[in-house]
């Protein structure tokens, strides 16, 4: 990362004061491989550093995230392009803002689930020290990349190839753990790991919507509690992937649905993060997908399928009408799920992402709440 990129954000107000030393010391650009892959129209394409240089400074020296790997890492046929993102180095603001609330403090242990280019692992020894600092990757190829480039860097933090979410025993307990891939539920194994008084850190998400940083303490029995404090959108862990398919696999010919109308105003309900992350809340195992039309009249559909393998699925259309047409189809009605849990939504005032947050006991059982650990939200009818 160049003097450039540093100074916008210190400007921005998005370095800590705590974690300054430590990012101006470590050069980003030094975790960064020499081939990395941008998205078109098609897919991803790779761009080589020795090629474009300027195109892969331009990726690298910027406040975005850069993918690394792309389809896990399978050998691509040459000329074609990759199909799925698997690898990347994060955002740095979103980085620095990720280390603030870990309020990791020198003379700490902590464990990092997902090294990735082992950036993040280097700002953290910066800070703490490398015998301070774990880094499970569950990739061995990354694994590989990122321990020659910590090494280079001077940054010899001791990364392990191993499922994160089994965390590292060997070197537990911890006082912090931080996770750079999203969750659906917490694995047991990080709260047996924190020392009671420490800290997890991880993006969390859900069918409906992956874009919630969460932020829990570890109390003296086990249970770990605390609050989603903002977005924070990530790949997922890769055992925890939602695989959503597509249209043509959850909608058939021969389909028969029921059909309907509302009156709740769809661009009001998606592709917002209010009600986003509040309607996934209470139908974690739907997901939705926009359709805009192809003639520039701005209607669109939308569609709604259930992720486990139960064949229901919803959509519906804006047309510009008072009224919407509204199709719904399987034991599951997803449209009327989503709707109570919009209208739950807004008869409780229409509380953004940080009023909500999750309890989780040792035994990986968890829920979440709104305001208080005792005011659980309980998902709607249908997906319990």
């Amino acid at each position: 990362m160049t003097g450039r990129l540093v100074e916008e954000l210190e400007e921005a107000g998005a370095v800590p004061p705590q974690w300054r030393e430590a990012f101006r010391a470590v050069p980003r650009h030094l975790f960064i491989p020499e081939v990395i892959w941008v998205e078109d129209e098609e897919g991803w394409r790779p761009l080589s550093r020795a090629d474009d240089p300027d195109g892969w400074w331009r990726e690298v020296d910027s406040d975005g995230y850069v993918v690394t790997q792309v389809d896990d890492g399978r050998e691509p046929v040459p000329g074609a392009l990759g199909e799925c993102s698997t690898s990347s180095a994060s955002q740095p603001s979103l980085v620095l803002r990720m280390l603030h609330e870990l309020g990791a403090e020198p003379g700490m242990r902590v464990l990092e689930i997902g090294t990735g280019t082992g950036y993040n692992a280097a700002l953290l020894a910066a800070r703490l020290g490398a015998g301070g600092v774990t880094s499970v990757e569950v990739d061995p190829q990354v694994a590989q990349r990122a321990r020659r480039a910590l090494a280079e860097a001077g940054c010899p933090v001791d990364v392990i190839t191993a499922d994160g979410f089994e965390g590292h025993p060997p070197g537990a307990p911890y006082d912090r753990i931080i996770a750079t891939a999203s969750v659906r539920r917490i694995p047991p194994a990080w709260l047996r790991q924190t020392r009671p008084g420490g800290v997890i850190v991880t993006p969390f998400g859900n069918a409906y919507h992956n874009d919630a940083l969460l932020r829990l303490a570890v109390g003296a029995d086990g249970t770990a509690s605390g609050p989603f404090t903002g977005p924070a959108a990530f790949m997922w862990m890769r055992q925890d992937r939602v695989h959503l398919g597509r249209l043509c696999d959850h909608v058939h010919p021969g389909d028969a649905p029921d059909v309907s109308a509302t009156g709740l105003d769809p661009r009001e309900m998606f592709g917002r993060p209010g009600p986003d992350f509040a309607i996934s809340v209470q139908v974690p195992d739907v997901s939705w997908h926009r359709f805009d039309a192809s003639d520039g009249s701005g209607e669109f559909t939308i569609w709604l399928f259930d992720v486990t393998g139960e064949r229901s699925w919803a959509s519906v259309d804006f047309e510009g009408r008072a009224a919407h047409r509204v199709e719904q189809y399987g034991p599951r009605r997803l449209w009327d799920e989503v709707e109570a849990a919009y209208r739950h939504w807004l008869a409780h005032g229409r509380p953004d992402m940080t009023r909500y947050g999750l309890t989780v006991a040792p035994d990986g059982r968890q829920h979440i709440w709104l305001d208080s650990p005792d005011h659980r939200v309980a998902p709607v009818p249908g997906c319990e």
